[in-house]
Parts: C-alpha cells; structure tokens; sequence
C-alpha cells in the first residue's frame, strides 16, 4: 500500500482564524493514484488546531468567541513569564492561551477516501484554525490507500 506525503502552506492572519483548507487536501488526493484508503490530516504547531466541522461563516465567528472565552488572552499564565524561561528566542511572543485553545481542538483528522474523492458528509469541511498569528504554516497530508 503507497504512502504518499504531501505538505500544505498556510499564510495565517493576526489573532484567531479559521481556514477551509479542505480544496487544498482534495488537490493533493487527485494528484495522487490513491482511490479508497485515507487521508492524514495533521497540523505541525503547537497553536494551530485542525477540526472536521461546517465552514458557514457566522458559525465560525461563534467558534472563535468560544475560544476566546476558553482561554482568554488577557488572563495571567506562567508561559508568559518569559523572564523566568530560560533559552528563549528573543521574539517568543506571550501566547499560552493559544496552546490552551489548541489543546481544547485536535492537531489531526483522518479523513476516508472513496473513490478518489473526501468521504465527507454534506456540511463537513476540514478547517485549520491559527490561533497566534501571523504566520507561516505547514499541513501534513499523508496520503494512503490503492
């Protein structure tokens, strides 16, 4: 059974954003033989978060609230307290709510491929949320099935 991996670039916005990236997952499954196996969706940072949900914008607004409301920025953590870590780059930004939001998402999904296609339901997207941006980001996609 191939394996096939495939990486995902992500220029991410300021603060808290949602991205439907599931166009970018299907063009890597099409540019791939794959036709029944799986999808491995997984996000390589530590404040990005990926979630199978609906992509209806009001929806999303919601979601961020709720984020926010989970770990809210403004509150004190001892992360932030980057005078007392020690071998810190020197542009560590203070974002222990953004691990904390992550923590409350996954950092994979595994996705069915049927027939070459994403065996999604019919208001599932895959999203990938940025929860400390600007910044470049990278998905996984491991491709694998006949």
């Amino acid at each position: 059974m191939p394996i096939i991996n495939k990486l995902i670039e992500i220029d991410t916005n300021q603060g808290i954003n949602i991205h439907n990236i599931t166009p970018q997952i299907e063009t890597a499954i099409s540019s791939t033989p794959i036709q029944n196996g799986q999808v491995l969706v997984f996000s390589r940072h530590t404040t990005t978060a990926l979630a199978i949900n609906e992509n209806e914008e009001r929806l999303l607004e919601d979601i961020k609230v709720f984020l926010q409301k989970l770990a809210p920025a403004s509150n004190r953590y001892l992360h932030n307290d980057l005078h007392l870590r020690p071998n810190i780059p020197p542009d560590e930004p203070m974002n222990a709510h953004s691990h904390l939001m992550a923590m409350m998402l996954n950092n994979s999904e595994v996705i069915p491929i049927v027939d070459g296609k994403l065996a999604l339901g019919t208001y599932q997207s895959i999203l990938f949320f940025e929860l400390d941006g600007p910044r470049k980001r990278t998905v996984l996609c491991q491709i694998s099935g006949e």
